[in-house]
Parts: structure tokens; C-alpha cells; sequence
């Protein structure tokens, strides 16, 4: 229950400053969250990020302010932090449909986006709080070699990307230039350098023995941190891995009594015995 209401907590900070520009690092600090991880959990429970989140309520309210008063649009349209009146009316358009000065003059009807309230969603997910449950792990150091790609949280862009990294590394075979490899038939994917405005790497590779050899371009040393973690595991599809994913995030981390600490998600396929793209064996593990 915590967890939803320090989020909610954000919300509040939201509505109160609705106008003015919001910073995702002063926004997430209301949660006493990290931006990456409170975007992460923010769009895993509603299904949107904090950035439409803002956007579709600016708008909404702004359908207030031309119905109930005479400021003209460029107005509202600073006021709502559009730095034109252009850009202001093609955003309200692509949202409602219908351009602000048709809007002012019509009956129209529009469906709003209203202030949002996670307490809501605490005991409808409570329910699905034992879909997957972890095991709480303690694991050493791994030290791991792979290929760097870069991906982000916007749209949900990661849930489309990730297994197309997966397959662009087998596909280019980039698992036969690395180096000393210790269990060549795990796979490892490795999200880290979480940015505030939703960047991060994901690393595809293996485990190796220390080394000073030289790596190839793309390739990049990552040391896994010893540590406790939670470990889901997976049998299925890349929907039912990506939908795991979202669970961690969406219901079970806000609704368990365990915090995620400072370091990378990272998961582990066992590529002898799973088949891309509907029968994979995975581990995913969370620090906590």
C-alpha cells in the first residue's frame, strides 16, 4: 500500500504544479523514487507514462479554460507549456479530435483524461499478487561480457526492442566473440545506465572468467553485484516474458513488503532448452 500512495503522493505534486514546467526528477523525488524506477512503476500499474499522464490532463483542462473563460488559445496554450499556438492545436486535435476554436464553438463532446488515483488500483491488485511469485535469492559477483544495445521506457519501446536484440545477437553470432565463457548455454539480459528521462542499456551476453583480453567493438565488460534478489520464473512465450516484466513492476514489487534497491534487472535464458519465440526458460531477477 506504500508504494501507491507515495505514488499518489507525485500525482498530487502534479495536479498542484499542472502549469508549470515539471522536472521527472522532482516529480519521482514526491515518491522518494528514482525518476528511471518511478516512471518504470508508474506505467507498469496504469498502463501510460507520467509524461502523457501530464500531457492528456493539460489538455483536458485546458477544455475548461475555452469553454469557461475568453482567453484566447495562444493563451491557454502557454499556459499549458506548448511553446505555439500550432503545436498546442495539432496536440489537441490528435487527442480529442477536434481542433480548440471548432471545440469553443461546438457541443462537442470529448472523453478527458481526470486526475488519477492509485489507491485504486491496490486492491484490484491484490488479487494478482500470485501469479508468479519469487524466490528470494542471495547470488555472488558475475562477471558477464555481451553486446550493448539502447533502448527506453517511452511507449513502452523496450517491450518491442528487447527480443529483437536477442535475435540480432544470435543472428550476427555475436556470442562466438566472447571470450572465456563460463556457462556458454545461459544467455544473459542485463538492463542498466538507467537515465532519468527513460534511457537505458540492455546488455545481451554470458558469464565469463575475469580477463584483460580485448573486446570487440559494441561488446562491453558488466560486473552482476552480489546481492539479494528476487528470481521469477518463466516458461512460455516473449508475450508471457514481457507480461511477467510488467507484473514485477505493475503489482508485485508495489504490493510486497520488499524494496528494489540501487543496481540492474537482469535475466537468464537457457538457450539449450527453449525455442524463440514461444518456448523460452528464463530467469528474471530484481534486486531487492
Amino acid at each position: 500500500m506504500e508504494a501507491y500512495q507515495r505514488i499518489q503522493d507525485a500525482i498530487e505534486f502534479i495536479e498542484m504544479n499542472l502549469y508549470d514546467e515539471l522536472r521527472i526528477t522532482e516529480i519521482a523525488g514526491k515518491a522518494s523514487f528514482s525518476a528511471f524506477h518511478f516512471q518504470r512503476m508508474f506505467q507498469a500499474i496504469s498502463g501510460f507514462s507520467v509524461h502523457e499522464y501530464i500531457r492528456k490532463r493539460r489538455l483536458s483542462e485546458a477544455t475548461a479554460l475555452l469553454k469557461e473563460t475568453d482567453r484566447n488559445v495562444l493563451d491557454i496554450a502557454i499556459s499549458c507549456q506548448y511553446g505555439s499556438q500550432e503545436a498546442f492545436t495539432r496536440a489537441f486535435e490528435n487527442y480529442f479530435g477536434i481542433t480548440p476554436a471548432k471545440y469553443r464553438k461546438s457541443d462537442y463532446h470529448i472523453h478527458m483524461q481526470s486526475k488519477i488515483n492509485f489507491l485504486n488500483y491496490h486492491s484490484r491488485m491484490l488479487g494478482e499478487m500470485n501469479m508468479n511469485k519469487p524466490t528470494i535469492v542471495h547470488l555472488n559477483q558475475i562477471d558477464i561480457i555481451g553486446y550493448e544495445y539502447t533502448t527506453n521506457l517511452n511507449n513502452e519501446t523496450y517491450y518491442k526492442e528487447i527480443p529483437g536484440f536477442y535475435d540480432e545477437f544470435g543472428r550476427n553470432q555475436h556470442y562466438l566473440r566472447i571470450p572465456n565463457k563460463t556457462a556458454p548455454d545461459m544467455a544473459y539480459g542485463i538492463a542498466c545506465k538507467f537515465q532519468d528521462d527513460g534511457t537505458f542499456s540492455f546488455i545481451v551476453g554470458e558469464q565469463v572468467e575475469p580477463s584483460d583480453d580485448v573486446l570487440d567493438p559494441g561488446f562491453v565488460r558488466f560486473e552482476l553485484p552480489e546481492g539479494q534478489y528476487a528470481e521469477f520464473k518463466v516458461n512460455g512465450s516473449t508475450d508471457l516474458v514481457q507480461q511477467t516484466r510488467q507484473y514485477i513492476y505493475g503489482t508485485w514489487l508495489p504490493n510486497s513488503n520488499y524494496e528494489r534497491r540501487e543496481g540492474p534487472d537482469f535475466e537468464i535464458t537457457d538457450v539449450r532448452h527453449s525455442m524463440f519465440p514461444h518456448g523460452l526458460q528464463m530467469k528474471i531477477y530484481i534486486p531487492i
